[in-house]
């Protein structure tokens, strides 16, 4: 008997779109395999909870869900029960795997065997994941090895420029077809992590910079980070605090890609040194 998606994620029937992403991420993050490695019980756990979001978190098979016309498994519902008190449940006739019920009315009738729909061998469910990726792989791209569900490993391409929210689609790696189709797919929810150097503005990236004051006034070079290594920036004599200096093609590795923009922030390298202070006021 397929599960109730609602029990597995521990949400009511009223629970909102958020409320549903919310219990998901929970469960999900604290029983991937990556966290439990050689535990079946919540690996299996995980499963469910994946398959439970396939239903509630897609807005078409919530609804037909809710209605009655998909079990907790998406497969279709033909007739609920037998005789007389039993009724249709779904929108299209030949979707239950008790074939199609109005050719089991008129083969019950007429005693011949209606001839029943074949409809071929389905695909396997999809599975979905959630995966936190770096800021920096988010901007230039990666190729990262992923833990499925089952404890297998998979190489996985992350492309430059992908978002928080945004959904990978690994072809043939969810679950097998259990009549002889293709497999299901692997869909991978993205979380991007946050910077605490960067943040990101489009394909573009922004950052401050602190500069010490003599470089400020004389100019210089100064050593910038950025997501793919280390890069030198020329410094401009007579450069005040908020000036923005802009490294091209050093932001989000896309085509074309975008690029860098520093924000100078002067400093003071030793508040205390007398040369300064005297400077300062005009001795």
């Amino acid at each position: 008997m397929a599960l109730d998606p609602y029990i597995v994620l521990g949400v009511p029937r009223s629970a909102s779109e958020a409320e549903i992403k919310k219990a998901y991420r929970t469960k999900v993050k604290a029983l991937h395999p990556d966290q439990n490695p050689n535990d079946a019980k919540k690996a299996d756990e995980f499963k469910r909870v994946s398959s439970a979001y396939e239903i509630l978190g897609d807005a078409e098979k919530k609804v037909k869900f809710d209605r009655g016309e998909i079990d907790g498994d998406g497969n279709p519902k033909g007739f609920a029960g037998g005789g007389g008190g039993g009724r249709w449940d779904g929108g299209s006739p030949y979707g239950s795997p008790q074939g199609d019920p109005f050719e089991d009315i008129l083969s019950g009738m007429f005693g011949a065997g209606a001839r029943r729909r074949n409809p071929g061998p389905q695909k396997g469910r999809d599975v979905r994941y959630r995966v936190e990726i770096s800021f920096e792989d988010a901007v230039t791209g990666a190729r990262r090895r992923m833990t499925m569900a089952d404890g297998s490993g998979l190489d996985v391409n992350i492309p430059a420029g992908i978002t928080s929210g945004q959904t990978l689609r690994l072809k043939s790696q969810g679950q097998p077809s259990p009549s002889g189709g293709a497999p299901g797919d692997a869909l991978l929810e993205v979380d991007v992590q946050s910077s605490p150097i960067w943040t990101r503005d489009g394909k573009d990236l922004r950052m401050p910079l602190s500069v010490d004051l003599r470089t400020a006034v004389l100019g210089g070079t100064v050593e910038v980070r950025t997501p793919s290594g280390p890069v030198s920036l020329k410094v401009p004599s007579g450069t005040n605090t908020g000036a923005q200096l802009r490294l091209k093609g050093k932001g989000v590795q896309v085509t074309p890609p975008g690029d860098l923009y520093v924000r100078l922030e002067i400093v003071l390298s030793d508040p205390r040194d007398e040369g300064l202070k005297r400077w300062a006021e005009g001795r």
